[in-house]
């Protein structure tokens, strides 16, 4: 029996415990050492045998376990130097022992195994970095080289990669990593408004994949209209230390947004950024972020866009709030709605919400949106009456009111009157 005092993860890409029947032993997975490792156990006793993996990383998924050699195959971040959120595959013997790297080229690698196990093809990039694919042995030896991706045709269209950063958190030590999108063509003497993207998370973050992809959402995009925009993983990430997830246990109104601020400011003794002028906006935990940011840091977020936000975890999914956050209490959730900090409203807010949304409940934003009628605050909302978390057919609708909101507020230019966003499935437009 295992128990911790603020929440337990059985895994991070998978749940990661196996029982072995030929051996009448289990593989477990904890995080009592404050990193995701495995462990061996007798299953007949329940007494620990030993400690499987260790050290200041995470292992992320169990690929395979072959009970006749007692090796285990499995995934892996943080132990080779740079980005710890790439994935690598390893194998270990049972006792610990005999730890080898398979995929030691740099970069996210996403491994399919033939059948047999005999064999594996591995895909491997970064964001910045097209996929190469390879095919190995199960011992990690380069059989062949089966393709590297051609980008040469996005390159000759225009397309640009975002730029890979790290920066130090708010507490000056810990190590942030995130993307940069800027405009194409970027004037070296003028400085630029900048876009926050945000997901806190604490389940997720707001990179996503740190794979190679040509389009992330429409970060591009925006950066196109005039922005840099910035995607940051702050701290409560769950890829990293059992600490590093927990750091927004009990506090989830803090939204990573301390290591927000500090990384931009930092970002802009790098890039043309003008911190006098930052947006930021989110989905859903990213909404219930972005409407914190308005209103505990008024003075430096300016325009927010907000959809879809839990922005008040009372109104929510109790597997999600309670896991992440405790029990509910006065003081883990009543501090933290969003609605009790609307008075603070000093920049332009847009709300976004589905009537028929079936994860975070409408009233969530209504909540918000009352409180902000009462502090007699201007603000802006959108409303999709058929529309679930996501906004369906209505998504490039959003997107444009998006890009239009910031290229306003932000920007301080006005956009073209009803811009239509081509979408093959959006409804018919009447003429």
């Amino acid at each position: 029996e295992e128990t911790v005092a603020t929440q337990f993860e059985s895994g991070r890409g998978a749940i990661n415990w196996r029982y072995l029947p030929n051996s009448n032993e289990i593989i477990w997975y904890s995080e009592r050492d404050n990193w995701g490792h495995l462990y061996l156990y007798n299953a007949a006793t329940g007494k620990l045998k030993n400690q499987i993996t260790k050290g200041d990383w995470v292992v992320s998924r169990i690929v395979k376990i072959d009970e006749k050699t007692r090796t285990i195959y499995f995934m892996a971040g943080g132990k080779e130097p740079g980005n710890p959120y790439f994935s690598y595959l390893y194998k270990v013997g049972f006792d610990g022992k005999n730890l080898s790297l398979l995929t030691p080229e740099l970069g996210n690698h996403q491994i399919t195994f033939a059948p047999s196990y005999g064999y594996f093809v591995d895909i491997y990039s970064q964001p910045d970095v097209a996929p190469v694919t390879v095919l190995r042995t199960i011992s990690g030896k380069m059989v062949s080289a089966l393709e590297t991706t051609d980008i040469s045709k996005l390159v000759a269209a225009g397309w640009k990669p975002p730029v890979p950063i790290s920066v130090k958190a708010n507490d000056g030590k810990t190590a942030l990593y995130g993307l940069v999108y800027t405009p194409t063509h970027v004037d070296a003497n003028k400085k630029y408004p900048v876009i926050d993207y945000i997901y806190p998370g604490p389940q997720g973050g707001s990179v996503g994949s740190w794979s190679f992809s040509a389009a992330r959402r429409d970060n591009q995009a925006l950066a196109e209209l005039g922005f840099i925009v910035v995607v940051i993983e702050g701290t409560s990430n769950p890829f990293r230390s059992k600490s590093y997830h927990d750091m927004s246990y009990g506090d989830m109104s803090e939204n990573t947004l301390p290591d927000q601020i500090t990384a931009i400011r930092q970002l802009a003794l790098k890039f043309p950024i003008d911190t006098t002028k930052v947006g930021i906006w989110g989905h859903s935990g990213g909404g219930f972020a972005t409407a914190a940011a308005m209103f505990r840091y008024p003075d430096f977020f300016k325009v927010g866009i907000a959809e879809s936000g839990n922005h008040d975890n009372r109104n929510y999914e109790d597997d999600w709030g309670e896991r992440y956050n405790g029990l509910i209490t006065n003081e883990a959730y009543e501090k933290q709605a969003n609605q009790n900090y609307a008075k603070f409203l000093k920049g332009k807010l847009m709300l976004a919400h589905g009537m028929m949304d079936n994860n975070v409940p409408p009233s969530n934003t209504l909540l918000v949106a009352e409180a902000l009628m009462k502090a007699n605050k201007s603000f802006d909302l959108v409303i999709f009456p058929n529309s679930a978390h996501g906004y369906g057919s209505y998504s490039s609708y959003m997107m444009r009111r998006r890009w239009d909101y910031f290229v306003k507020n932000l920007l301080g230019a006005e956009p073209p009157v009803d811009y239509l966003i081509q979408d093959t499935q959006a409804p018919p437009v009447a003429q």
